[in-house]
């Protein structure tokens, strides 16, 4: 079937025209500006990771639901309606796409949401901040992103910087690892720690360039089906203070203990909780780096292109 034609899928004139002619399309999810950055931060973040797509050489894709259509590639206009709070916009995974269609829901998507629309109009690259990962008490929680299953059955280049802090980082390597998806350090050997340039985490391949990332993508398609992660770290001179990240990460778990939140009420809680001890100073670094992954997902899918 023709995803072009499919009545709850609306694609931006730009976009079909990118795909039509084979040119580099990068997917951005609409969550970090919905739910995870305050207004009107939020916004300009979004412009500044589409401005940065097209310096690298691709079109942006911003992915949300307005009205219970599958919107790819909105418009200004539409995502501020869609971060508007109070529109009460749905954060919607991939299992959440088809019944927010069918109800004719208003929400955005997260990175398995993105990565599931992306693949089915063929954009091979999405661009995000963090990836999702395993909570620090999954052991008892099962408390685990669905971003990360998600990549497994999905055949996406993904650019981010790590995981959160907030998240088990060792936990969420062990489960790529077992899950069958590569993850490859864009000039670095160390996992990225998000906040912080490395985590202390090792990772195994690296490349030097975008368009090694997207050589290493190619070849990787032709033996699996699973997406890949392309793990960009944050420069090392706009990372958070060690110090400041390991302070305020020890008082935000200490918040969300005291207000007893559980299950999807966790994150937001101990991301603005975060956000507050950091003094804004951890929104900035969140806005550095998905601005830097933005652009380098745009030179890794022109790249993919045109070879």
């Amino acid at each position: 079937m023709n995803p072009f034609s499919h009545a709850s899928v609306v694609v931006a004139d730009e976009v079909r025209d990118a795909l039509s002619e084979r040119r580099g399309v990068v997917a951005l999810e609409t969550t970090i500006v919905v739910q995870g950055l305050p207004s009107p931060v939020n916004l300009e973040v979004a412009a500044a990771c589409e401005d940065a797509v097209r310096e690298g050489g691709s079109v942006p894709a911003t992915v949300g639901v307005l009205d219970g259509a599958l919107v790819v590639g909105l418009s200004a206009a539409q995502l501020a309606r869609l971060a508007d709070p109070q529109n009460a916009s749905a954060k919607l995974s991939a299992r959440d796409l088809g019944v927010a269609v069918s109800q004719k829901r208003d929400g955005a998507t997260t990175v398995a949401g993105t990565i599931a629309v992306a693949a089915r109009l063929g954009i091979d690259v999405m661009a995000t901040g963090g990836l999702g990962g395993v909570h620090r008490d999954a052991a008892s929680s099962f408390d685990e992103s669905a971003d990360l299953t998600s990549l497994a059955r999905t055949s996406v280049l993904v650019v981010a910087s790590g995981v959160k802090s907030i998240l088990d980082i060792a936990a969420t390597l062990e489960r790529l690892e077992s899950l069958g998806v590569p993850v490859v350090g864009y000039r670095t050997t160390d996992f990225p720690g998000f906040y912080l340039h490395a985590s202390g985490h090792p990772i195994e391949w690296s490349v030097e360039t975008s368009s090694g990332a997207g050589a290493a993508f190619r070849a990787h398609r032709e033996f699996t089906s699973s997406g890949m992660l392309l793990a960009n770290p944050v420069d090392l001179e706009r990372q958070l203070d060690p110090q400041l990240h390991e302070d305020a990460l020890a008082g935000a778990f200490e918040a969300a203990r005291r207000q007893g939140v559980s299950g999807k009420d966790v994150t937001p809680v101990l991301l603005a909780e975060f956000a507050r001890l950091t003094g804004g100073a951890s929104v900035g670094v969140n806005r550095d780096l998905v601005v830097a992954n933005s652009r380098l997902a745009g030179e890794v899918a022109a790249a993919l292109v045109s070879s």
